[in-house]
């Protein structure tokens, strides 16, 4: 059978896919998963744009779509990457982790293994935050029949920046006080401003 390991997750057929999540195996997990979602999101949302170009209602906003669509571009491919990235740092945490905890390795590489493991969900909360206001300057530039999938795709950023929460709180626990209090500020502040542009967001599409 494939490999999480032989093989990149956007490279895997999606059942494959589909069976590496379910599989008694640390990753892919809720990182894969949630970094899945904001591909997803980023892949509607370029939908929505490409059905907005060329469309004579909207000629005034052609520039700003079509900047908007290399972005969209560029995030779904982001998002690939940090769901690799999720998935090689936890795997590191869960080895490090099965040494005994006075292991030389583990003492060494632990903290900054933790680290890495929290703040790869971090970027793509940040990544999500930042899809949420492109967003929300699209709804008035892009085709009204369409908004339903822009509503879609702001529903999907919002599942990745709340389930990459969860990561990074599971894997800041480990890190000094100092670090872990300083992770936890950054992602709270993600939680609530993304929140709040998705239901704009949202409100939007709808005509509210």
């Amino acid at each position: 059978m494939t490999t999480a390991d032989s093989v990149p997750f956007a490279k895997m057929v999606f059942e494959t896919y589909l069976e590496q999540i379910a599989a008694k195996t640390p990753a892919p997990g809720g990182g894969a998963v949630a970094c899945s979602a904001g591909a997803l999101s980023a892949s509607l949302a370029r939908m929505v744009v490409n059905y907005s170009i060329g469309k004579k209602n909207l000629a005034d906003h052609q520039a700003a779509l079509v900047e908007a669509g290399a972005k969209l571009d560029r995030a779904r491919a982001m998002y690939l990457e940090l769901g690799e990235e999720d998935a090689a740092a936890y795997g590191l945490v869960n080895e490090l982790q099965k040494l005994p905890e006075t292991d030389s390795r583990r003492v060494a590489e632990l903290p900054g293994a933790l680290q890495a493991a929290a703040d790869v969900p971090l970027a793509a909360m940040a990544l999500s935050v930042d899809l949420l206001r492109m967003y929300e300057e699209l709804v008035p530039k892009t085709n009204k029949f369409l908004h339903s999938d822009l509503g879609i795709a702001a529903v999907l950023a919002e599942g990745t920046n709340r389930s990459s929460a969860w990561n990074v709180h599971a894997n800041s626990g480990g890190l000094p006080p100092t670090q872990a209090a300083a992770v936890k500020e950054q992602f709270l502040k993600y939680l609530e401003v993304g929140n709040a542009i998705s239901r704009r967001v949202e409100l939007a599409c709808r005509g509210g």
